[in-house]
C-alpha cells in the first residue's frame, strides 16, 4: 500500500511520480544539497555539512557531522536513523545511514557521498 506520493524530475524522462521510500530518499538528498540558511523564509532547512568538508577530519568534527545528519533527518517525520557511519574520502565525505520509515518495519541502507569537486550530495 502506498503511503507517500511525490514528484521529481531528477534523472527521469517520463515517470515523474515517486512513492514511499524512493520519495523519501529524493527528499533527503535534496535537503543535503541545500546549504542551511540559503532558502528564503526557511532558515533551518538544509545542512552545514558543506562547511565541514574543508576541515581536518578529527573526532570532534566527526561528532559535529553526526549531530548535523541527525538534525537534518529529524526534520523529516517519515524516517528515523538506526545506524550512522561517517567516513572521510579523497574528494569528500561518505555517509552511510540505516533508516527506518514509518510505513515499514525494515531498515534500509543509504550511502550518501558529499562530493567536494561537484559540490553536490548524491547516492552511491
Amino acid at each position: 500500500m502506498t503511503t507517500f506520493v511525490g514528484f521529481s524530475t531528477v534523472n527521469r524522462a517520463k515517470q515523474f511520480t515517486l512513492t514511499d521510500y524512493e520519495l523519501i530518499k529524493q527528499d533527503l538528498v535534496n535537503a543535503f544539497n541545500i546549504r542551511q540558511g540559503s532558502l528564503p523564509g526557511r532558515p533551518a532547512t538544509g545542512t552545514v555539512i558543506w562547511d565541514f568538508l574543508f576541515e581536518n577530519q578529527i573526532e570532534e568534527l566527526q561528532n559535529n557531522i553526526n549531530k548535523e545528519i541527525q538534525r537534518v533527518v529529524a526534520q523529516d517525520p517519515r524516517i528515523t536513523v538506526t545506524d550512522l557511519q561517517v567516513s572521510p574520502q579523497e574528494n569528500g565525505i561518505l555517509i552511510q545511514l540505516q533508516v527506518e520509515t514509518v510505513s515499514s518495519t525494515t531498515a534500509e541502507q543509504l550511502s550518501v557521498f558529499f562530493d567536494l569537486q561537484q559540490r553536490r550530495a548524491s547516492y552511491v
